[in-house]
Formats: structure tokens, C-alpha cells, sequence
């Protein structure tokens, strides 16, 4: 099993790389961007017999700070 899990700042957290790459898109013409939220993304190869359950404890413990972050898992 595979699964992916994305990870972004919670809504009201300020994204300093975010508005980095907003200010450097603004600077090189691309005057339409008014925001950017910038996360990450974990793929992650499973054994078999691993559950969504699992993959959620993943992300508790290490693999998202749940205090700033929100977190979506995807089984692909």
C-alpha cells in the first residue's frame, strides 16, 4: 500500500516561504498572485497490513506539528 500525505500551515499561521515566493513571483511579472501557502508532500510505501489508522498515528507523532499544520492523507 502506498500512501500520500500532504502538509500545510493551518489557515491564520503566517507562511514566511510562502510570501517569499509570492514577493519573487510579483518581481519577475506575475502581478496575478495575491497569495501562496507552501507545504509539503509525503509519499509513503506501507507493508501490507497497514491501515489509514496507522498513517494518521504518523503524522501525530512526527510527521506533522499539529499545533501550525493540517494534514490530509491520500492511499494511492
Amino acid at each position: 500500500m502506498k500512501a500520500r500525505v500532504h502538509v500545510m500551515l493551518k489557515n491564520g499561521v503566517l507562511d514566511p516561504q510562502g510570501e517569499a515566493v509570492r514577493h519573487a513571483l510579483g518581481a519577475m511579472g506575475f502581478d496575478q498572485v495575491h497569495g501562496v501557502r507552501q507545504g509539503k508532500v509525503i509519499d509513503l510505501e506501507l507493508a501490507d497490513g497497514a491501515t489509514e489508522a496507522d498513517v494518521t498515528k504518523m503524522c501525530e507523532k512526527l510527521l506533522a506539528n499539529t499545533v501550525i499544520e493540517r494534514y490530509e492523507i491520500e492511499l494511492i
